[in-house]
């Protein structure tokens, strides 16, 4: 019985890649939203630091 682990494909890889460009390029994805998505993820997966008195701004 053989073991099948599915994972992610080539195609599907560059094909997110170019999303990410095209989105770029449009202005859809912007420094400031990358850098409110940055913090976003360091409050979410560092939400201790915060109660500690941390400022997780990265302005």
């Amino acid at each position: 019985m053989a073991y099948y682990r599915r994972g992610i494909s080539l195609v599907f890889l560059i094909y997110i890649l170019i999303g990410i460009y095209v989105a770029w390029v449009y202005d859809y994805i912007t420094p400031a939203l990358l850098r409110e998505v940055a913090e976003a993820l360091l409050a979410i997966f560092l939400w201790f630091l915060p109660l500690l008195g941390v400022d997780l701004n990265l302005s």
